[in-house]
C-alpha cells in the first residue's frame, strides 16, 4: 500500500491513471485557467470519496458524467495545502474507474509557477512562464494525487500567446482567431505528478541530435546549441550501460536566470539553468545527470520523498559511470571528490546529528524542500560506490544496475524494495558469497544513521594533487607580505574542474590576508571569470575572509542567477560576513520578485526573515 506523509490524498483507496489538461495561459492576470480531467481507479472496495491534493487553487466545479459532484476544500495545512474532498454519487468497487472533470484556476500564490516580466528575460520584449513542481508543488498547478507513488500518463491542450513546451511529446498546434495558439502534447510513459512541466515564452528550437532539440530565447540559441552538442553521446552511453531510452524525445530548455535548480529532469524536456552556458562545455555534466534521471527517478521512482536517495543517489552514480566511459575513470573519480566536499558542507550546515543528514529521513510533518541538500545525492552515491567495490567491482555491479531498471521500470519503490532485490539478484547470479558480503554491510549506519557515511571511500585523486599543491603554496605564503612565486601559469594547465577543486581547498584553510586575495584575483582573473562554478567558489572564499571589496560582485551574481546552489549560500554567507547582514537582507527584499517562489521561501528562512 502506498505511503506518503506529504500527501493528503486517499492513496490507499484510489489511484490516478491519466490526467488531461485544458488550460489557457493568462499573462495579464498571471494565472492558468481551464480544466483537468482525471481518470481515477479504485484500488479498494466501497470507495465513496476521492481526496486530491491542492494548494492555492480556485476550484470552480467538479463533475463526473456531466453531473455536478459535491466537494469541499478543507482548511489549509501549513505545508501540504488543502485537501479537495469529492463525494461520489455512487461508491466505486475495486478496479472501477471514474472520470472527474475539475474546472479551476491557479492563483497568484501558486508555488509551481513563476511569471516573468519581459525585463526578466534575455530578450526583454516578451513575458515568460515556467513551472517547477518537484517536490510537492504540482498540487498548486493542478488538483492531483501529488505523490511520487502515483504514476500516470498525461495529455494537454495549452492555449497561449507565445510558444508552449511541456514534459511531453508535442503532437500538434492550432492557431486561434484571437491570435493565440493551442499547443497539444501527449506523454505516453507513466510518470509522477512532480514531472508535469510547462514553459511559455518567446522560444526558438534548434536540433542538436537525432532525438534532441534545444529550446531557449533566440538571443542565446546559438550558445545553447553549441554548449549541448554532446547530448546524443550522453544518451547512447546511458543506453549501453542500462536499457534503451524509453521516452522518445530528449529535448532541453535553457530557462531564464531565475530557474532555481541546475537542472530538472522533466521527461522529454529537461529544464536547465543558463549558468551552464560557460562557453567551453565545461559544465555539461549536469546534462549527464539529467539524462541519467531518464532511468533513475523517471522510470524507477521513489515511493515518497523519504526515499529520495533512490532517485538522486542512483542518478549521480549513473552520471559518473557515463562520465567515466566518455572521459576516463580519473575524471569520474574527480567528480566524486567534488561531490564529497558538497556532502561535507551539507552535513556541516545541518549539523552531524540532524535528521535530514540521514539517507532515509523521516519527513512526517516536514516540507521536503527543507530537506533538499547534497545528502541524498552524495551520501546515496557513496553507498552505491561502496557496494560496487565491496561486491567485486563493475563486472558484478553494472549487470545489477541494468537489472534494477528492468525490474522496477514503471514502478515507485522504497528502500526495502531496493535492498530486497539487491539481495535476490546477487544470490541468483553470484551465489551465497555475495549474500555473505551484503550481510557485513552496516545497513543501519548507512540508511538511518546521521552525519557522514560510515565508510570513507577512497577516490583516485590524480587530478586533485596539483590543486592541493597549489593551495598548500598559498597557505604557506600567508605571512609573506608580497609573495612573488605565483603567476597566471599556475592554473593555465588546469581544467575548469581543477580550478574549482583548487578554490575548494583554499576555502578549507584559514582565510588568506586580503592582500593575498587581491593578488590571487589579479593573477587568475577570478572575479571576471564566466564559469559560474568558479565564480561562486571565489566569492565564497572572499566572504569567509570578510573581503568587502567582493560584496558588490556577490550582490550582482546573487541577484542575476536564481539557481539556489549559488544564491542561497552567497546570501547566507554575506549575511554572516562583516558589515554584510543588512546588505544581504536588503538585497533579497529588493530583488525578491526575481526569485522563483521555492527559492524565495528558502532564502527568507536562511536570512531569518521567516521561520
Amino acid at each position: 500500500m502506498p505511503y506518503d506523509p506529504t500527501s493528503l490524498s486517499n492513496l490507499d483507496e484510489v489511484k490516478t491513471s491519466h490526467i488531461h489538461l485544458n488550460l489557457a495561459v493568462d499573462f495579464t492576470q498571471k494565472i492558468l485557467t481551464g480544466s483537468a480531467e482525471l481518470d481515477i481507479v479504485a484500488i479498494a472496495d466501497n470507495v465513496s470519496k476521492i481526496v486530491l491534493d491542492t494548494s492555492f487553487i480556485a476550484i470552480h466545479s467538479v463533475k463526473a458524467d456531466d453531473k455536478a459532484l459535491k466537494y469541499n476544500l478543507e482548511k489549509r495545512h501549513e505545508k501540504y495545502g488543502s485537501a479537495l474532498v469529492i463525494e461520489l454519487e455512487q461508491a466505486l468497487s475495486k478496479d472501477k474507474m471514474v472520470k472527474l472533470v475539475i474546472e479551476y484556476a491557479t492563483t497568484s500564490e501558486c508555488t509551481a509557477c513563476q511569471w516573468l516580466e519581459p525585463s526578466q528575460t534575455v530578450g526583454g520584449k516578451h513575458p515568460y512562464l515556467f513551472t517547477q513542481c518537484q517536490a510537492i508543488h504540482a498540487r498548486s498547478l493542478v488538483p492531483c494525487q501529488d505523490s511520487p507513488s502515483i504514476k500516470l500518463t498525461y495529455s494537454a491542450n495549452i492555449n497561449a500567446p507565445l510558444r508552449a513546451v511541456m514534459s511531453a511529446v508535442p503532437i500538434g498546434e492550432e492557431k486561434q482567431s484571437n491570435g493565440t495558439t493551442t499547443y497539444k502534447f501527449q506523454q505516453k510513459t507513466r510518470m509522477p505528478s512532480y514531472l508535469i512541466a510547462l514553459a511559455v515564452g518567446n522560444l526558438e528550437g534548434r536540433d542538436i541530435g537525432p532525438r534532441s532539440t534545444v529550446w531557449t530565447e533566440p538571443e542565446v540559441i546559438e550558445a545553447a546549441a553549441w554548449e549541448f552538442v554532446d547530448t546524443e553521446t550522453f544518451i547512447r552511453t546511458g543506453e549501453e550501460l542500462l536499457t534503451p531510452y524509453d521516452w522518445g524525445r530528449y529535448d532541453l530548455l535553457v530557462l531564464p536566470a531565475s530557474f532555481p535548480y541546475g537542472g530538472m529532469e522533466n521527461p522529454c524536456l529537461t529544464f536547465v539553468t543558463p549558468s551552464l552556458l560557460a562557453g567551453d562545455r565545461s559544465l555539461v555534466d549536469v546534462v549527464a545527470h539529467e539524462i541519467s534521471h531518464s532511468w533513475m527517478g523517471n522510470l524507477v521512482t521513489t515511493e515518497n520523498w523519504e526515499h529520495f536517495w533512490l532517485n538522486e543517489g542512483f542518478t549521480v552514480f549513473v552520471e559518473r559511470k557515463i562520465l567515466g566511459r566518455m572521459q576516463g575513470k580519473v575524471h569520474s573519480e574527480f567528480s566524486a571528490i567534488i561531490g564529497y566536499k558538497a556532502l561535507v558542507e551539507s552535513v556541516e550546515l545541518y549539523g552531524k546529528d540532524h535528521p535530514f543528514t540521514a539517507l532515509r529521513p523521516c519527513l512526517r510533518g516536514e516540507d521536503p524542500d527543507d530537506a533538499f541538500s547534497s545528502v541524498p545525492y552524495e551520501k546515496g552515491f557513496n553507498l552505491l560506490y561502496y557496494l560496487e567495490k565491496h561486491l567485486g567491482g563493475a563486472e558484478v555491479f553494472e549487470p545489477y544496475l541494468r537489472a534494477h531498471v528492468q525490474e522496477f521500470a514503471g514502478r515507485s519503490i522504497n528502500t526495502d524494495d531496493w535492498k530486497n532485490f539487491l539481495y535476490s539478484f546477487m544470490e541468483k547470479n553470484f551465489g551465497q558469497e555475495k549474500v555473505d558480503l551484503l550481510n557485513k554491510v552496516d545497513w543501519d549506519a548507512w540508511l538511518t544513521g546521521t552525519g557522514m557515511p560510515p565508510v570513507d571511500n577512497k577516490f583516485d585523486d590524480t587530478l586533485a594533487k596539483e590543486c592541493n599543491c597549489l593551495c598548500k603554496k598559498w597557505d604557506q605564503s600567508r605571512n609573506v607580505p608580497k609573495p612573488t612565486e605565483f603567476s597566471p601559469k599556475d592554473i593555465e594547465g588546469f581544467s575548469s574542474t581543477q580550478t574549482v577543486v583548487f578554490l575548494e581547498r583554499v576555502s578549507e584553510i584559514e582565510p588568506l590576508p586580503h592582500s593575498h586575495l587581491a593578488l590571487m584575483d589579479e593573477l587568475y582573473n577570478l572575479t571576471q571569470v564566466r564559469n559560474s562554478e568558479i565564480k561562486f567558489r571565489w566569492q565564497m572564499i572572499c566572504l569567509k575572509a570578510d573581503y568587502e571589496k567582493i560584496y558588490p560582485e556577490v550582490v550582482a551574481f546573487a541577484t542575476t542567477m536564481g539557481r539556489m546552489k549559488f544564491c542561497r549560500p552567497l546570501l547566507r554567507s554575506l549575511y554572516l560576513a562583516k558589515n554584510g547582514s543588512e546588505l544581504a537582507r536588503k538585497t533579497f527584499l529588493e530583488h525578491k520578485s526575481f526569485y522563483h517562489p521555492i527559492a524565495a521561501a528558502m532564502i527568507a528562512k536562511d536570512l531569518g526573515l521567516t521561520k
